[in-house]
């Protein structure tokens, strides 16, 4: 399976610059996907500096059910050492797992933090649950190596990933990948077709419902709005266990299951190489019941030459012929679908 993918991948890597230059060169990053309300502006101004991180309390006592543990918000945030609610969900975690490294240059957030200790992630990284050893450590390696950036310039854990991955030591690699890969998806996401949507604001790379006086329905328009079951489960609390719902436009997994599964007659069919169940096959990944946002960012991300490792050459024959609607549609569909 490697050779053969390996050999593609000599064959298409000539062809991805090109590509990646001569497709909706006027376009932008869909906000959905990226977690923000509108596009980028034109010119982005100069990144500002970092601000320093608010202090989190650290005397009220959080708890959640099922859990015997208490946390306060400093610790659930800890970036090398967060909360761990259920360790009876997940195998023993890593030290790079548990609580990365800060000594490290740059500092390396444990893995904990974002894709949380049972690997399922939120919709502004990854769940990295039901993916292969041989698929995450790729992933690790084009981020360390610049392969992996991210289109809309306003998304900045992407650049923070890659600079952990810079940091992470073969070993780190390796052990992080073995922990995660060792982890079954399960269902995570529930997709609802609807014409309208709960009101939003993004925050931190996701969407969260207004409240008060600013609550209220307003028309999904051509966008996938992903955000938290439980708002304070997932944004106070961080609780694996809580997932999220992703509204999709009426007529969206229809759409999305005929170019994923025929490719109606513009691209391959998906299932060529992700399996007839889109659950992967060998180093290629499964797609069923991964964010929505997450997929529309790397379709995207692939086809503006922003996503370049070894086998992305692989798709950019695809990806070159989706318009946006086909990336919202394809996104819709394999959420929905079982992990």
């Amino acid at each position: 399976m490697r050779k053969l993918f390996l050999a593609a991948t000599a064959l298409t890597f000539g062809t991805v610059a090109g590509i990646a230059t001569a497709v909706y060169a006027a376009d932008v990053p869909p906000p959905w996907a990226y977690g923000f309300a509108g596009p980028p502006p034109n010119p982005m101004p100069p990144p500002a500096p970092p601000a320093a991180p608010a202090p989190l309390d650290n005397t009220v006592q959080h708890t959640l059910p099922g859990s015997k543990a208490t946390f306060t918000r400093a610790q659930i945030a800890n970036r090398y050492g967060p909360a761990d609610w259920y360790p009876e969900d997940h195998p023993p975690m890593p030290d790079i797992v548990a609580h990365g490294r800060e000594s490290a240059n740059p500092q390396i957030f444990a893995c904990g933090l974002c894709h949380y200790p049972n690997g399922k992630g939120r919709p502004e990284n990854a769940n990295v649950t039901g993916l292969t050893y041989e698929y995450i450590v790729q992933q690790l390696t084009d981020f360390k190596n610049g392969a992996r950036k991210t289109s809309d310039p306003r998304k900045g854990n992407t650049a923070l990933m890659a600079g952990f991955a810079r940091s992470m030591t073969d070993e780190d690699i390796r052990v992080a990948a073995k922990y995660f890969s060792s982890i079954p998806a399960t269902p995570w996401i529930k997709v609802v077709e609807s014409e309208t949507v709960p009101k939003t604001r993004p925050q931190g790379g996701i969407f969260l419902p207004l409240t008060g006086a600013d609550a209220g329905m307003e028309p999904i328009g051509e966008r996938i709005v992903e955000t938290p079951v439980n708002v304070e489960d997932t944004e106070i609390r961080r609780n694996p266990r809580s997932g999220f719902i992703a509204y999709v436009p009426p007529g969206s997994v229809k759409k999305g299951e005929a170019l994923v599964t025929t490719g109606n007659g513009k691209v391959t069919a998906c299932t060529v190489c992700h399996g007839v169940d889109l659950k992967g096959l060998g180093p290629v990944p499964t797609l069923a019941g991964r964010s929505p946002s997450y997929i529309g960012r790397q379709l995207y991300d692939m086809q503006h030459g922003n996503r370049t490792g070894t086998w992305t050459p692989l798709m950019a024959p695809i990806v070159s012929k989706l318009n946006e609607e086909d990336i919202l549609n394809a996104a819709a569909y394999l959420a929905s679908l079982q992990p």
